[in-house]
């Protein structure tokens, strides 16, 4: 039997082999480390674009109790700790001279993990963005339904998708390249796309989902063009996935929103969609 301990690997399949149980036992609220490792296990770390993936687990008493993973040069995500776990895999990580450029995890977890890393290393943590996490209950189609219709996004119109993906990552603030080129190693590639249309055929809104791990699906990114909002596309297009995603064997359907954007925490309440825990980003000075 392994120790009780922090078992590092950037092999994919044996961390799934050894952890995988423990990240379907919650898959809502490990909906980002299922999605992540399905599409390295599937298209392989170079699809990511972002470098080999270092992966964690917490062992006690051969039972997992906790994962990390992280790409070079970039932070660290990480499920549910007890100050003295956060405490124990801030030192480990130091001792293997990982430099941390941020954090993201459940509220007390990241907030655990960032007065750690501190005391390790002096770096001062900053807050980037506060996240809901919430999960659909009872989808409840908003009313008036806007005119128009929902239809998945086809190919030729891949130009206008990465359009709207590059307008929606600025729109929060990521920093990330979205061209031909560059497509296949973002985070938006691997999802399945819906447009939301006007009577005449005009896409008005975008809905995007994960594929389907551990029995849950994301929807992620939800957009709409800035003179288009204030219409209910972006509700109807919402239902659309949501609904989608239910009759393709969904047991669990997530999406994270901004904790700052009032206008969007509202509408996905108001779809049936109820929180779970808040995720918080630090930055590390």
């Amino acid at each position: 039997m392994l120790p009780d301990d922090w078992h590092l690997t950037e092999d994919v399949d044996d961390f799934l082999a050894r952890a995988g149980d423990f990240l379907r036992s919650r898959p809502a609220l490990h909906t980002t480390p299922l999605s992540l490792t399905e599409k390295i296990r599937t298209l392989g770390a170079a699809a990511h674009g972002a470098g080999v993936p270092v992966f964690g687990r917490l062992e006690q008493a051969g039972e997992v109790h906790a994962t990390f993973y992280r790409f070079p040069s970039r932070g660290l995500s990480v499920t549910s700790l007890t100050p003295e776990q956060a405490d124990t895999l801030a030192a480990r990580l130091v001792a293997l001279g990982h430099s941390l450029p941020w954090i993201t995890a459940d509220d007390s977890t990241a907030g655990a993990f960032a007065e750690a890393w501190q005391r390790h290393t002096g770096a001062t943590p900053t807050v980037r963005v506060r996240l809901h996490l919430y999960r659909l209950d009872t989808l409840t189609p908003p009313e008036p339904v806007p005119a128009g219709r929902g239809r998945l996004v086809g190919e030729e119109e891949h130009e206008h998708l990465m359009r709207w993906c590059r307008e929606f990552a600025a729109d929060v603030g990521e920093e990330v390249t979205i061209d031909a080129a560059s497509w296949a190693g973002t985070r938006f590639a691997e999802k399945r796309y819906t447009f939301w249309e006007t009577p005449d055929g005009t896409p008005v809104s975008m809905a995007g989902v994960n594929p389907m791990v551990g029995g849950q699906v994301r929807v992620d990114p939800v957009y709409t063009p800035a003179h288009l909002r204030g219409q209910g596309y972006a509700g109807a297009v919402t239902v659309e996935v949501s609904r989608a995603a239910l009759a393709a064997g969904a047991k669990e359907v997530v999406l994270y929103t901004n904790a700052a954007n009032p206008t969007s925490n509202a509408l996905y309440q108001r779809l049936g969609y109820r929180p779970v825990t808040d995720f918080v980003v630090y930055d590390f000075g």
